[in-house]
């Protein structure tokens, strides 16, 4: 176990009705908000904001999986030709995540937030009215430049607005991520539903246009609401050395009545570190303790996006094989499995992580998934309703390991294995494996399938086993362990 040891305690000044706190370096700031029982009105408010971007990048991931079949057919496309279409948003989030881990790191959360909404607006709008498949992929390679960019300044987010301990904790807000994502998915299906339903028959075939397009409406809606309620990482500001801007966030967002010391006496102190970005810090990653973390984030961070990603954007393709039954069957078999399952066990990993921390729970999520995936391979094409059932049933013990296993902890693990001064370059390290395992399954997937026809479970279930290998070597637990104190703390091996 890592000892930590903290070189300067918080003081305290008494004033008329509350204990004033004068903060003279970072490690101040993060015990604060580690330790806060102040009201936190505002910052919940971020940390649900921070959600909203997560939300706004399922959707649109998972926005174009119904039109797979109509986009093929109107714009001619081979099974090669739709790879690259559908996969263009997560090669995008390729770039995106490296850029948007360094820049969290080096201009700050608030600016980098409030910036990457632009990528999902005018690439909503450029992909419904796309004219033919290059202009198609353009659009999605855009709006993944916006999800990669967004997903590692939100995770800074929920980590650096979060408490350590107790309800609503880091690991906890962080594992919000996985319902949130999977509500979006919902969301999306219930919109095709709704399309479905109000489109004329005439218009069946243009559905994926109008549910692409849709995806401008929240990013502006959330654009908004950002700019109403977001405020810079007071953590974050602190490390550039700017305890004033700290103070002020704390007082704001947590009710806390925090004061900078003078700056003559923070000047010279050994305790006022400060923390620069430099794309030198990815090489940090891969050193010291760090590197062990890095190994077995990136292996979750691979093998966990892979196996979603053919399952969860192939669910509407699996189903219809499954029931070969019409549109209407698909959409809400898609739905049931993913509301009831993938989003219940979102919900169980927020409430269970703090309890039984994000490693059991990783291990016994990948235990479900290949079960789920050794059943479904075996089991083949279905010739009757039972076996169809049973089948279902596998994609639904799939789904719900994914909810509250590798689907929410690999987030968790690739946000607090690192602390504040490197959690960007940390999930952007992360984000750009996830991304670059997903682009290689929505690749492969129409190939697999084509080729392999059930017989794809048996390559997706090396996924589940990779991952419980690399846990059961690396024992490492990032849920509840103070990792921001390693900015300001000699650091022992844990």
């Amino acid at each position: 176990m890592t000892q930590l040891t903290l070189t300067n305690e918080i003081e305290q000044t008494e004033s008329p009705g509350s204990a004033v706190h004068t903060i003279r370096s970072a490690s101040d700031v993060s015990q604060l908000v580690n330790n806060s029982t102040q009201a936190r009105s505002n910052a919940r408010i971020i940390v649900a904001i921070a959600l909203g971007g997560i939300f706004l990048d399922a959707y649109d991931l998972g926005a174009l999986a119904f039109g797979v079949k109509d986009i093929t057919r109107e714009f001619g496309l081979g099974p090669k030709g739709i790879g690259l279409v559908v996969s263009a948003i997560t090669m995008g989030a390729i770039v995106g995540a490296l850029i948007g881990g360094y820049l969290t790191d080096k201009i700050g959360r608030y600016r980098v937030f409030m910036a990457d909404m632009f990528f999902f607006v005018f690439a909503a709008i450029l992909g419904a009215l796309a004219p033919n498949a290059e202009v198609l992929g353009i659009s999605r390679f855009i709006m993944g430049l916006g999800i990669g960019i967004d997903l590692p300044v939100a995770m800074a987010f929920l980590a650096e607005f979060s408490r350590l301990k107790g309800r609503g904790n880091k690991a906890a807000s962080i594992a919000m991520w996985c319902p949130t994502w999977y509500a979006a998915i919902s969301v999306s299906y219930l919109l095709v539903l709704g399309f479905f339903y109000w489109l004329p028959e005439s218009q069946t075939a243009s559905l994926w246009r109008y549910i692409v397009g849709f995806g401008a409406v929240p990013a502006l809606v959330i654009l908004t609401i950002r700019k109403r309620y977001m405020t810079e990482s007071p953590v974050w500001a602190a490390n550039q050395g700017d305890l004033e801007q700290a103070a002020q966030i704390l007082r704001v967002s947590y009710n806390i009545p925090a004061v900078a010391a003078p700056q003559t006496e923070v000047a010279g102190s050994s305790t006022a570190i400060k923390h620069k970005a430099s794309w030198k810090n990815y090489g940090l990653l891969l050193r010291g303790h760090y590197l062990r973390r890095t190994i077995l984030t990136s292996v979750m961070s691979f093998v966990s996006p892979f196996a979603y990603g053919a399952i969860a954007f192939g669910l509407p393709i699996i189903v219809s094989t499954l029931f070969q039954q019409s549109m209407l069957t698909t959409i809400l078999v898609s739905l049931a499995l993913n509301l009831f399952f993938a989003f219940t066990g979102g919900l169980a990993a927020v409430r269970l992580v703090p309890r039984f921390g994000a490693r059991a729970m990783s291990i016994a999520g990948y235990a479900c998934q290949l079960v789920a995936l050794l059943g479904l391979a075996l089991a083949g094409r279905p010739d009757d309703e039972l076996k169809a059932a049973l089948c279902c049933a596998y994609l639904a013990l799939f789904l719900l390991g994914q909810g509250f296993g590798p689907g929410a902890q690999t987030m968790v693990y690739a946000s607090l294995s690192y602390p504040a001064s490197i959690r960007g370059v940390g999930v952007g390290l992360n984000q750009t494996i996830t991304r670059f395992a997903t682009t290689i399954a929505l690749f492969l997937f129409p190939l697999l399938t084509a080729s392999l026809d059930t017989g794809l479970f048996w390559v997706i279930a090396l996924s589940p086993v990779l991952g419980l290998l690399a846990l059961f070597a690396i024992r490492w637990e990032p849920a509840g362990y103070d990792i921001d104190a390693e900015d300001y703390a000699d650091v022992v091996q844990r």
